[in-house]
């Protein structure tokens, strides 16, 4: 990597950003799903610095059980801390940890991003939480209450509201699923939250008009009816999900592998869906659209779902740089257009968009 990191410090010459770092990862046998999410996540710099926030208050490494977080947390300060301004990392311990943490990674075959940054996000919810729960120790801020639905929970009573970590703060927003009863015009309302949004996708789409779909009017009839407590009875009901709080990270996963009944497998679907460098929510509940910044694409590439390779495209610093496990270049913005996938079912291109990182413009990340 001498050479194409000199390449890369030659191409930003003294636009190099101070005190930034452009590392590559080592694959050990398959681990591209790894280290294109990875790459993803050191680039999202508010996860990043809290990230090493919480590695900077953490107690002696000695003291510290090896879990998910302290080795990520390790590999993130690693990089930060490079005397060098470009090279390669050997994830070695983080990839061994996941290996031992979820017995789905184990194998040398072709995993999904999209699950491991479900896995991955997740566990380091669940350690945070365990750690809270334990006493102040490692924890940036003292946790908030999060509180679902339109009444909190009740403040001295048994009720107790999960804790909001700084994972959380990052990446959380919340659904609300509203149900309409058509007989008694009833509205149900339940709220969830998610910590990424897949969408199905079309042939010749865009971010937007997925989004429109996943939050577009459903009719629940025949034996899809719905049982309304009012009516105490199934009823015919319209049904659809709105986005209550968009997160400060919006995490899209476009559903790019779907099982083929006849086929008996899983088939990948190359269509040319278009993702804007600048997204507007408009199918939130709050009444101001909700604008976000690109800064992040995982992309899969090659023909089919159990085989392929995955590859990164990030932002950094107004700048757009290419990550391929080991090898980093410096890529036009426009290059991040070849990744919307293909209008054709067989095209040469196979370098397809597979989750998409997008950042709040608004200042606050609460």
């Amino acid at each position: 990597m001498g050479a194409a990191g000199s390449k890369l410090e030659k191409a930003l010459g003294d636009q190099f950003p101070e005190g930034e770092r452009y590392f590559g990862l080592e694959n050990f046998g398959n681990t591209c799903y790894c280290n294109s999410v990875l790459q993803a996540l050191y680039f999202c710099v508010p996860f990043r610095e809290q990230l090493l926030e919480y590695y900077g208050n953490g107690k002696n490494p000695g003291d510290v059980e090896e879990n998910l977080l302290t080795c990520l947390a390790e590999l993130f300060m690693q990089i930060s801390t490079q005397k060098k301004k470009t090279g390669v990392i050997a994830p070695k311990r983080f990839v061994q940890r996941v290996k031992k943490e979820n017995e789905l990674f184990r194998g040398y075959m072709h995993q999904d991003a999209h699950e491991f940054l479900n896995f991955l996000l997740n566990d380091l919810v669940d350690i945070l939480e365990k750690e809270t729960a334990k006493g102040p120790a490692g924890s940036l801020s003292p946790p908030e209450k999060i509180v679902n639905g339109p009444h909190g929970g009740q403040v001295n009573g048994a009720k107790k509201e999960p804790l909001v970590t700084w994972v959380h703060k990052n990446f959380q927003g919340i659904l609300t699923n509203e149900t309409r009863c058509l007989r008694c015009e009833t509205v149900t309302a339940r709220d969830e939250t998610f910590l990424d949004l897949s969408l199905d996708i079309e042939q010749n789409s865009s971010i937007t008009s997925c989004l429109k779909n996943f939050s577009s009017t459903e009719t629940l009839n025949a034996e899809d009816k719905f049982f309304c407590d009012k009516c105490c009875s199934l009823q015919e009901a319209q049904k659809r999900m709105k986005i209550k709080k968009p997160p400060h990270i919006l995490v899209i996963h476009l559903k790019r592998f779907k099982y083929m009944e006849q086929l008996g497998r899983y088939k990948k679907l190359s269509y040319r869906v278009v993702f804007p460098l600048e997204l507007k929510l408009t199918n939130t509940m709050e009444d101001a659209d909700c604008e976000y910044s690109l800064f992040a694409v995982v992309v899969h590439v090659g023909s089919g779902s159990n085989h392929g390779h995955y590859v990164s495209l990030v932002k950094s610093h107004n700048h757009w740089l290419f990550f391929d496990d080991e090898n980093v270049e410096m890529i036009e913005e426009s290059a991040v257009h070849t990744a919307f996938g293909s209008a054709q079912e067989y095209a040469s291109n196979t370098d397809h968009g597979y989750i998409l990182f997008y950042e709040s413009l608004a200042n606050n990340t609460n």
